[in-house]
């Protein structure tokens, strides 16, 4: 079968190999989040037509507003896992603890924990701006038959089995990698399949895109500003192009596919940053270092950080690994 015909279904049996526990439980929850992806795809492609925009009156724990497209995006992929009895846990960035999954006969037999932003940058789905769903998958640390614990989400990113999200845009893509390199499958909306359109996605080592909000240029750390005079500097292959669309999903899928740096600092009105750890940063981290990227936050590697807390925000520098590389070398001036 030609490679690019493949769809995902039949991606994830060839792939079941390099699973580390080849036991089909991860597979599965690929699937289950394939399956969540079309439901919510199918809301989001239609948001302008029914009464599903707006805000739903409610703020998340982090104080943000819900939209109403965010609660609903929660509840499909919690009940669509919750429902296969494949995950002993969840933890979402719309809910304020995280949730224990016991199987139909009470057991907490299955081994995987799943932690996911179900849609991120929804603020920006009244204005038909790309949105998405990020997703990132442990292996359990307490024993199997347990309920689970805070300890079987804070872990670090190396820790990840499998991670990555889903691009509802002008045309619907699921990326992940289960450490493995970065695969993209493209959905066929005519018959509801993902096929894969993207084999073995690679950021290149140098880009010329950066990606931050430069109204908040007065607030970032001195590294940063010098890090942008960099980036704006005629000389060789510079100024680079700012491109900044405001929704990580595809902020770091354009510069995954272009080449360039997302850039998401500490500020003086986010001291920690604005970015979740183990919804957004690790995710996104394990895929960018699986296609010859970089991610830190800015002075060290995100997926060594080890989480505190379930909510924890921190620093974000992600992208083509030299770019990466250059803005560590200015943040590091004023470590």
């Amino acid at each position: 079968m030609e490679e690019r015909n493949k769809t995902l279904g039949e991606f994830i049996i060839e792939k079941q190999s390099e699973f580390q526990y080849s036991s089909g439980e991860l597979s599965r929850i690929i699937n289950s989040i394939r399956l969540a992806a079309k439901v919510v795809n199918y809301k989001v492609n239609k948001a302008g037509l029914v009464d599903i925009v707006g805000a739903a009156g409610e703020q998340n724990i982090q104080g943000e507003d819900q939209q109403k497209l965010d609660v609903y995006a929660n509840e499909v992929f919690i009940q669509t896992l919750i429902n296969r009895e494949i995950v002993c846990g969840i933890a979402s960035e719309e809910n304020d603890d995280f949730i224990t999954v016991a199987g139909s006969d009470k057991s907490h037999s299955s081994k995987y924990v799943v932690l996911m932003d179900p849609l991120d940058g929804s603020s920006n789905i009244d204005v038909n701006v790309s949105v998405g769903t990020i997703f990132s998958v442990f292996r359990r640390k307490t024993p199997v038959g347990t309920p689970v614990t805070l300890e079987d989400f804070l872990q670090p990113g190396t820790q990840q089995v499998a991670a990555g999200y889903v691009i509802y845009g002008t045309s619907t893509m699921l990326v992940y990698t289960t450490g493995h390199g970065v695969n993209g499958f493209t959905l066929n909306p005519a018959i509801g399949t993902f096929y894969l359109s993207h084999p073995n996605m690679q950021f290149s080592k140098d880009g010329n895109i950066y990606s931050i909000n430069e109204g908040n240029y007065v607030h970032f750390p001195q590294g940063v500003k010098d890090y942008l005079k960099y980036c704006q500097l005629e000389e060789g292959d510079r100024p680079y192009t700012s491109r900044y669309i405001g929704s990580l999903v595809s902020d770091i899928h354009r510069n995954m596919i272009k080449g360039g740096i997302y850039i998401y600092p500490t500020s003086s009105k986010s001291p920690n940053g604005k970015l979740r750890l183990l919804y957004e940063c690790n995710p996104m981290a394990f895929i960018a270092e699986q296609a010859g990227g970089k991610a830190t936050n800015g002075f060290g590697r995100i997926m060594e950080i080890q989480p505190t807390e379930l909510h924890q925000r921190v620093p974000f520098f992600c992208g083509s690994y030299n770019m990466v590389v250059k803005a560590e070398e200015f943040m590091a001036k004023y470590q």
